[in-house]
């Protein structure tokens, strides 16, 4: 294939291709290129694009190679985004001028994605040797490591507690963590409360035996040992180190600070969401930035809402300060300020709300707690009515007249689908959240909400996981303390009966079922049978597998299975073990019995065979039914698929025999894993992204909208009470040498941003609900706002005069894969939509495994010769 004539690229041309026109702000935001660049960027003021161009005129236009630029998002989503954009984009230069580039590997991703890479990046090793990343644990799997009853008497003994009476020891601490003499007495809020602690600890680089040396609290003192013990589990966890992703990042600054070097890798270090970083983190980029300077952050203060994570909004207010203190300079500054999301009485709003709030610093101090010096304005300059609210009446009330908007705005077409209605709320575990969900099912709209309660307890999951009960079995009920106990056992009993009911009504389904529990049962007996064998030879089962004296005894074994015969005098089989003896590495007894008596499918297989009855299979077709689409369900079975998949990593990859003796693996599904995810619930603060199905409005926590837009938004609840200072704050403050917010503003500021982020949302309307009555009220800036009567009500509106719902088009252009897009789609298109647009976990995964072996030792020699000055 012969390309076109070549044309001449200049940056104006490709923004004229790509119908961008960026603002004065932004075009001077692009074309910096030395020296820190400080980018407070309002909402909806283009700052996505911003990072994209500017990382295109820094690789297309200053020479700088791809993987000499860092570029840390908030989300992968984020990341993918633009890694596509660029791809895009650098493919029509490519086009013009003929050059081709290669992003492959520039540093984009989450900030603990790139921590991971860059403990494994050649160029922060002698002689460029290959670094090792341990594994890595979320916040989930960190509950499930210290959940264990042997770890967790363990760190009770580490921290002083008497691990024989778990229980004090367990009143104890959650007394700590609720402020009173005596707490609760469960383990599961104990580890709750340390997993929290501990991930605040590592985000401060809070040194335990320092912590230890300045606190007068006793008990912080036994939870610091605490604390230094599980960071030296995690160390000694087995053949690979564990860690979490807070101590990760302390993994990746030692790293660099160990590394002369480093500080010269990345000509250019570009933050997104600077406002919601932490203390390690900031010096992770300014170590990076250190040789250069070229450290450029983007954010916004007045959206910074993780501090429960760690995140410190005075990285990004005291930018400027930081750069002078560290490096004697001043940082560029380009507010970034014009909105083009929303209509002008939404900015109009969002504004004077944002100044209800006094961000001045107390006396003697001077400046402010925020970037006073944006003040955003709308690009859109239509004046009509954008912001509306109920009239201030009870909850039922105000529910069912937004109810009535949402159906008039369906009906008039206003917006395309309900999913264009986002339902906001500072918790969804409310009594305003099931008000509304009844108030929307009365005139006929479905909603989807799967953290308003426990995500088991959601109709699909119920059915599926009661399926998986009739074939895997189910723990017995037991006499254990706790509520929390008896309520999972209530819902395995509901999940159950949904079950059975099911099979009642579908003989196929029942007959697959019978299947797969003759499939268990033969290989629970298979490897009782192989046991017995090796228990009356005096074979342990950790011994070197010897063919020529074991093979016969084990094939004859009294009852085994044709399958495990078939496995056992396999010619395939035989090659394999004969060549690991010449190795010098012998396959173990136990490794022959796992081979033997494992299942032909797993946990993954089980969930998608079973989709394929009527019963899962309705939940498919009405996804993609030409009039009224449901997407809700097969929604929440992606969800489910998820959780299946990190249950297969983490636990069980395949199911043995052995793993069924004494209905094990019931409990370590059921008892072990389903119940630590019902015991957690889904959490009101996950980055998960979650989809927004067709047909239902979808209902989310504010936190979980941040960084989304929708053409309606409604804040369904404008009370959030200040309760003070977060208890891990005040306990961990004491040991920081650095300056923060006042202790005592904190929840006043932090309410004010997620209110913030929520009325920024919206794009065409933003819908108030106002409670009025016994109980309720509303928080202070609303009250003013809305006494005014400058804010029109719900019967004051003409749906009629709103602005339809325009198509969403992507922000960046996207690319799309021949092999990985078109051919996936022409060959099965209901594959298509399950894996790509509603992101289901695949039941097998195939590994190349000969193929990465040799890329690697490939690499290790070029790396070699690099490191000693040879040829590359």
């Amino acid at each position: 294939m012969t390309s076109g004539p070549k044309q001449a690229c200049t940056l104006e041309s490709l923004w004229a291709e790509a119908g961008f026109t960026p603002n004065g702000a932004q075009r001077q935001a692009i074309l910096h290129i030395d020296g820190p660049l400080f980018l407070p960027a309002g909402p909806g003021s283009g700052k996505t694009r911003v990072l994209l161009w500017r990382t295109l005129n820094l690789i297309v236009f200053h020479g700088v190679r791809s993987d000499e630029i860092y570029l840390s998002t908030f989300t992968e989503k984020a990341a993918r985004q633009l890694q596509e954009g660029l791809r895009t984009l650098l493919g029509a230069v490519t086009t013009r001028t003929g050059v081709p580039y290669d992003i492959a590997r520039m540093y984009v991703g989450t900030v603990h994605s790139l921590c991971q890479r860059l403990l494994l990046d050649r160029r922060f090793h002698p002689d460029r040797n290959r670094g090792h990343a341990p594994a890595l644990l979320d916040e989930l799997d960190q509950y499930l490591w210290l959940a264990r009853t042997r770890a967790w008497r363990e760190l009770l003994a580490a921290a002083g507690f008497d691990a024989d009476d778990e229980a004090a020891a367990n009143v104890h601490i959650n007394g700590w963590f609720e402020g009173r003499a005596a707490g609760s007495m469960s383990k599961h809020v104990a580890v709750t409360n340390c997993v929290a602690l501990f991930n605040r600890l590592s985000e401060e680089c809070v040194d335990p035996a320092e912590g230890i040396a300045r606190t007068n609290d006793e008990t912080f003192a036994r939870l610091l040992r605490a604390y230094a013990h599980y960071r030296g589990t995690l160390a000694a966890g087995g053949a690979t180190p564990q860690t979490d992703f807070s101590v990760l990042q302390q993994h990746a600054l030692d790293l660099l600070e160990g590394t002369p070097a480093a500080a010269g890798v990345f000509r250019h270090v570009i933050i997104d969401e600077y406002q919601d970083t932490n203390a390690v983190q900031e010096r992770i980029f300014f170590h990076l930035a250190g040789g250069t300077r070229n450290l450029c952050v983007v954010g916004d203060d007045d959206q910074a809402l993780y501090r429960f994570r760690g995140a410190t909004v005075e990285n990004f207010v005291e930018f400027g300060a930081r750069c002078a203190d560290r490096w004697g300079c001043t940082p560029t500054a380009v507010p970034l300020v014009t909105n083009y999301r929303s209509r002008r009485r939404i900015v109009d709003f969002y504004g004077a709300f944002v100044g209800r709030c006094d961000w001045a610093k107390a006396p003697p101090a001077v400046g402010h707690h925020r970037v006073v010096d944006k003040q955003i304005v709308a690009h859109s300059t239509d004046a009509g009515p954008a912001v509306v609210a109920t009239m201030p009446a009870k909850p039922v009330d105000a529910c069912a007249e937004i109810a009535g908007l949402v159906r008039r705005l369906i009906d008039e077409e206003k917006v395309t689908d309900p999913n264009q209605v986002a339902f906001l709320y500072p918790s969804l575990k409310s009594e305003n959240v099931q008000r509304m969900m009844d108030a929307l099912a009365a005139v006929g709209i479905r909603a989807y909400a799967p953290r308003a309660k426990r995500f088991l307890e959601g109709d699909e999951a119920t059915a599926m996981l009661g399926l998986f009960a009739s074939v895997l079995g189910r723990p017995a009920r037991g006499a254990f303390p706790g509520s929390d106990y008896s309520e999972y056992h209530d819902w395995l009993d509901r999940a159950e009966d949904t079950a059975n009911d099911l099979l009642r009504g579908d003989k196929a389904l029942a007959a697959f079922v019978r299947d797969r529990q003759a499939d268990l049962e033969t290989a629970r007996s298979d490897w009782a049978a192989l046991r017995a064998v090796a228990d009356a030879r005096g074979w342990a089962i950790a011994a070197p597998y010897a063919p020529d004296t074991m093979k016969r005894a084990f094939y004859e074994a009294p009852g085994l299975s044709a399958r495990a015969k078939r496995t056992l005098g396999s010619q395939y089989f035989d090659r394999l073990v004969q060549a690991r003896i010449r190795e010098g590495r012998p396959h173990t007894v136990d490794y022959v019995f796992k081979r033997a008596t494992s299942v032909d499918w797993s946990v993954l297989d089980l969930f998608w065979r079973l989709c394929g009855f009527d019963h899962f299979r309705a939940m498919f077709d009405a996804a993609h039914r030409a009039a009224d689409p449901d997407e809700g369900p097969v929604s929440n079975l992606s969800l489910l698929s998820q959780y299946l998949g990190r249950f297969m990593d983490r636990r069980a990859p395949i199911v043995t025999g052995e793993l069924l003796q004494d209905g094990g693996v019931a409990r370590l599904f059921f008892a072990s894993y389903c119940f630590a995810l019902f015991r957690r619930g889904e959490s009101e603060y996950e980055d998960a992204e979650d989809p927004f199905p067709k047909g239902r409005v979808p209902f989310l926590t504010i936190h979980q909208a941040k960084g989304l837009e929708f053409p309606v938004v409604v804040l369904g609840n404008l009370r959030k009470d200040d309760k003070g200072a977060p208890f891990l704050e005040k306990c961990v403050r004491p040991l920081l040498d650095r300056g923060a917010e006042p202790l005592d503003r904190l929840a006043e500021f932090d309410i004010m941003r997620m209110f913030y982020v929520a009325l920024s949302r919206a794009k065409n309307l933003l819908v108030l609900a106002h409670h009025k009555g016994q109980g309720q009220r509303i928080n202070a800036p609303f009250s003013h706002l809305l006494g005014g009567g400058t804010v029109p009500r719900i019967p004051e509106l003409d749906v009629r005069a709103l602005p339809a719902a325009a198509p969403d088009g992507d922000v960046l252009p996207r690319s799309y894969s021949y092999t990985a897009d078109y051919l996936h789609y022409q060959r099965c298109p209901r594959q298509y939509m399950v894996f790509r647009e509603y992101d289901f976990v695949p039941s097998r995964s195939q590994t190349m495994l000969f193929g990465t072996l040799v890329h690697r030792t490939m690499d290790d020699l070029h790396q070699w010769l690099i490191a000693r000055g040879g040829a590359a």
